[in-house]
């Protein structure tokens, strides 16, 4: 026997995630000429810093003389393309709040204390095998500004291509948080396999006893089974 179709409605999809209406842009986009040189196109691009990528870059918890509070973790993964290839020399940054879930950042508003020794920002090269690492502090949760909910701990990603104009952005989520269902971000992700992708899993082999806990999230910079990346970046 035939079950009868349901006459409930479809779930309307969810809504693009929009943001702080504070945090919007105010000014139109800037045209950009397709003739203009590519090498001025790079110094006025957003740069990370004046030198090369070096070994504290990637280690969020040396770059300043005291140790920084929270969690230590390893958060470890691929960038493969649709082929499963590995993207060798990406350069990948990361930004995160700290423990108390507060950006070092001078317009973050939220009362939680600031960390005099964690940044919250690093980077890296992925090696042959398209392998990147980072040792870093477990983020801590934060509220959005008008009582809307709590954003679940996560981490900033941001993968270059050859040039800055080629750029993705998105973010790592940490498996069994209990905000994950809340989070205006992901919920604003049409597909649950998308969803899913964007959460790290836990890396048993990796965490020694003695040392940081460790997670892995691989990324896939294009195709069906793509990572999911923020529109606009």
């Amino acid at each position: 026997m035939t079950a009868p179709a349901s006459s409930a409605p479809p779930s309307p999809a969810p809504a693009p995630y929009r943001g702080a209406p504070e945090r919007h842009p105010r000014r139109p986009p800037l045209p950009f000429d397709p003739g203009t040189d590519p090498e001025t196109v790079e110094l006025t691009g957003p740069v990370f810093g004046p030198s090369d990528v070096g070994d504290l870059d990637a280690d969020l918890t040396r770059q300043h003389p005291g140790v920084p509070l929270g969690e230590r973790i390893i958060v470890t993964g691929r960038v493969r393309d649709r082929a499963g290839r590995p993207v060798r020399g990406q350069l990948v940054e990361i930004w995160q709040a700290n423990a108390a879930g507060r950006y070092a950042h001078r317009q973050d508003r939220n009362p939680a204390p600031a960390d005099p020794n964690f940044t919250g920002a690093g980077r890296c090269r992925t090696d042959d095998h398209g392998r990147y690492a980072f040792t870093t502090i477990r983020p801590g949760a934060y509220p959005l500004p008008g009582e809307r909910t709590w954003r679940p701990a996560h981490i900033h990603f941001s993968f270059f291509g050859s040039a800055f104009t080629q750029r993705l952005v998105t973010q790592m989520y940490f498996p069994g948080d209990p905000l994950l269902p809340y989070d205006e971000i992901l919920a604003s992700v049409p597909d649950p396999a998308d969803r899913h992708r964007l959460v790290a899993t836990y890396d048993h082999a990796r965490s020694l006893p003695a040392g940081p806990l460790a997670y892995r999230w691989d990324v896939v910079l294009d195709g069906p089974s793509a990572t999911w990346t923020e529109e606009g970046r």
